[in-house]
């Protein structure tokens, strides 16, 4: 029983910066990865970025140099910073944990928050 709580987005022109957050209550487990995924209008769902409890990540091509996510086990947070944002980012950003390792499908998340929209304007 894990529950998942994304913040941080928003609008904000190309080239810009943004920092999402997800917060995890419950029964949270050091086994579980938790990833960042996102969805944009008319396009399924797709993966972003993805770190284990010892910190190991893994990054889509299109995040890769770009973004990068972290950890903070005290706090059960896991956290996405997004620079050099491009109108292509445009989507809504889910939180996901459950997946055993960062290279898992989306189908091993079986926890997800509600999403946060994040839109960058040209």
């Amino acid at each position: 029983q894990v529950q998942l709580v994304e913040s941080g987005g928003g609008s904000v022109q190309a080239g810009g910066s943004l920092r999402l957050s997800c917060a995890a209550s419950g029964r949270t487990s050091e086994m579980y990865v938790r990833g960042w995924f996102r969805q944009a209008p008319g396009k399924e769902r797709e993966f972003v970025a993805a770190i284990t409890w010892s910190g190991d990540n893994t990054y889509s091509d299109s995040a890769k140099g770009r973004f990068t996510v972290s950890r903070d086990n005290a706090k059960n947070t896991v956290y996405l910073q997004m620079n050099t944002l491009k109108p292509e980012d445009t989507a809504v950003y889910y939180c996901a944990a459950g997946a055993t390792t960062v290279r898992a499908p989306q189908r091993e998340y079986y926890y997800w928050g509600q999403g946060t929209q994040v839109t960058v304007s040209s």
